[in-house]
């Protein structure tokens, strides 16, 4: 856990090298300040392939001291979603801009009506997980969030319930993310040693390519209940930014097969600002990448690309769900 504190508080750390400048409460001063926000403390423009000079030449052509607030901020918000980054936003009193085409171009893989199908109504709650031991002795575990807390007595009992199990499919199709910690929590329970997953670097300076050299993240093996049977992780494209980092170490656990469509990314942390205006805007600001020192902003493949067929939703039988099965039964 205090690794990854560690990485919260480089987040933290950042607003205080941030000098900002002075820009006017009108249309062109808060369209310059954000755009010069993102210029100098975006982490991901060479992943993005985005010309911003060029956003820059597009968008001030929009600007008018005529314009409403609501006109600019459909601006403002049109603008920042050129980068298709999920941790991306604006937000004022009445909206939050943002861009979730990174997602909405992709199959779901997942259909809420077949998870209660095979929950049935007898499956157990922890910590915002349902789980279960399926009818052929596999347990099934729901992660559908990590924003709750996930304690070490939680995943002990959780252990203990499934300890006769063959083996063990982890779910967290749409978990959009929350606490590292909470994913590192878990992941810790699938190594019996200390792992690299992966690396992190920060801005040291206003140009893109600006970074510190990379720092290494490592997964500790947790001091509770360790798993050391088959372990299959269900993936789609909602798997975002904590969820993205739980599949990040997984890869780099054994025994562990991911199933399904590629995550959606969401490998920066992100980091708070305000316009002159009083509007908030996060973005990315800190890069992770994975064991190979490769950005997983894009996405983390699995090891089985599945999707869900409409013939066995028909049949109230999820594609993804026995195909993990058929993994763990083959062991």
């Amino acid at each position: 856990m205090k690794k990854f504190l560690y990485l919260l508080l480089g987040v933290i750390t950042l607003s205080a090298c941030i000098d900002e400048e002075e820009y006017n409460d009108n249309a062109r001063g808060n369209f310059e300040a954000l755009w010069h926000l993102m210029d100098e403390h975006y982490c991901f423009f060479t992943e993005k392939d985005v010309d911003w000079n060029d956003v820059h030449s597009r968008y001030s052509r929009q600007i008018s001291d005529a314009m409403s607030s609501h006109q600019l901020f459909e601006v403002l918000g049109n603008m920042i979603g050129e980068l298709r980054d999920g941790h991306v936003n604006l937000s004022s009193s009445w909206d939050v801009a943002r861009n979730w085409s990174w997602y909405e171009d992709y199959p779901d893989n997942y259909d809420e009506k077949l998870i209660d199908h095979y929950l049935g109504t007898d499956y157990n709650i922890s910590s915002g997980m349902r789980y279960r031991l399926l009818d052929d002795n596999i347990a099934y575990m729901r992660c559908p969030s990590f924003t709750n807390v996930i304690g070490d007595g939680n995943l002990n009992e959780i252990m203990l319930h499934f300890a006769a199990a063959r083996g063990l499919i982890i779910d967290v199709r749409g978990n959009s993310g929350g606490l590292l910690t909470s994913a590192e929590t878990l992941a810790a329970r699938f190594t019996d040693d200390e792992l690299l997953v992966g690396y992190m670097r920060h801005k040291t300076g206003k140009g893109h390519d600006d970074f510190s050299e990379m720092k290494e993240q490592r997964l500790k093996p947790s001091k509770g209940i360790r798993w050391h049977k088959p372990v299959v992780v269900l993936t789609n494209r909602k798997v975002f930014s904590a969820a993205n980092e739980f599949v990040k170490y997984m890869k780099c656990c054994p025994d562990v097969t991911v199933v399904g469509d590629a995550t959606g990314g969401g490998a920066g942390l992100p980091f708070t600002s305000e316009l002159p205006t009083g509007w908030t805007v996060r973005f990315s600001a800190c890069p992770m990448y994975d064991s190979n020192r490769q950005s997983t902003e894009a996405g983390i493949a699995p090891d089985v690309l599945v999707g869900l067929a409409d013939e066995d939703a028909a049949q109230l039988r999820d594609t993804i769900i026995e195909y993990a099965r058929q993994i763990i039964g083959s062991h």
